[in-house]
């Protein structure tokens, strides 16, 4: 069997990990500032060698046998070859908004679903070369690009595709014992609670529903074992608390002929204070279901 490598996170692998995300950062940098000053065919070429000098060290560390450095290199280079090939389609004249929306995913577009299809073969195949799982976290991403880009132009039905997206994630990354089906975890419950909070942002139902989300996020978290469900799940909370503070200190008194506006300043500190208690209350329910595993190393 193939077993792909897990990342431990030690200060060797903290280093390699941000100093290979700040040379993308830098290169990333370069490459805006570049476009400012060349036109479209010399900016494709200053891409060009930005892709090739990041993959020939990915591919240097490899011979080394320096799995780790290679692989944040490999990460890097895909998404310098996106940047290469949306530079030259940018060149060829084939990348341009379609209606005027400003929905990233308006008209159809050609040029645009086979730039988000050529990373993605960039994806598989450098996973494939490099075993690198956080590569993976790019081609969840720009798998959720290409199916909501190419099935739907924005709004509501986005956002369903979305959900449907994050349902077929969940479920890939529920079957799956490789080191990647954290990312489709992560990017299920991403894509799932964005189309939630897309639906569900603005009285307080929508809040309450948006509460009990994150409480089925919590025991999705404590059933599959993954800690990323109860983050989101947390955010969440806070995001409910901080409507339900700003609603619930804000009061109005009217006093015919006069309305008397009150402030309650302690309701925010006891809305927190509850989800506190409701966060502890709830790591204690999944400490009481698994009891073997370690609370520190």
């Amino acid at each position: 069997m193939d077993v792909v490598p897990k990342p431990r996170w030690t200060t060797a692998s903290y280093l390699i990990y941000a100093g290979g995300l700040t040379v993308l950062g830098a290169a990333l940098g370069a490459l805006a500032y570049l476009s400012s000053q060349y036109g479209d065919a010399a900016y494709a070429a200053w891409a060009l060698l930005v892709l090739v000098v990041l993959y020939a060290i990915a591919l240097g560390f490899k011979r080394q046998g320096r799995w780790l450095a290679a692989g944040i290199f490999a990460y890097t280079s895909v998404i310098a070859w996106g940047t290469f090939v949306g530079a030259l389609w940018a060149w060829f004249g084939w990348l341009h908004s379609t209606t005027g929306s400003g929905s990233p995913f308006e008209g159809f577009s050609v040029a645009r679903l086979s730039l988000e299809l050529l990373v993605l073969a960039a994806v598989f195949d450098d996973i494939r070369r490099f075993r690198f799982p956080f590569i993976a976290s790019i081609g969840v991403l720009v798998g959720w690009i290409f199916v909501t880009d190419l099935v739907s132009g924005g709004g509501n039905w986005s956002a369903v595709v979305t959900l449907l997206v994050g349902l077929v994630y969940f479920a890939v990354g529920g079957v799956s014992d490789k080191p990647s089906a954290f990312w489709f975890q992560l990017a299920a419950g991403l894509l799932i609670g964005g189309s939630l909070l897309y639906w569900w942002h603005s009285g307080d139902t929508d809040w309450w529903l948006i509460s009990v989300a994150s409480l089925v996020y919590v025991l999705l978290g404590d059933r599959t074992r993954r800690s990323s469900w109860a983050v989101l799940a947390t955010i969440g909370f806070f995001a409910a608390a901080t409507h339900f503070s700003a609603a619930w200190a804000n009061g109005r008194l009217s006093l015919s002929p006069n309305v008397v506006t009150t402030f309650r300043g302690w309701v925010p500190s006891l809305v927190f204070a509850f989800v506190g208690f409701l966060l502890v209350a709830l790591g204690l329910y999944s400490r009481r279901r698994h009891p073997a595993e370690p609370l520190a190393e």
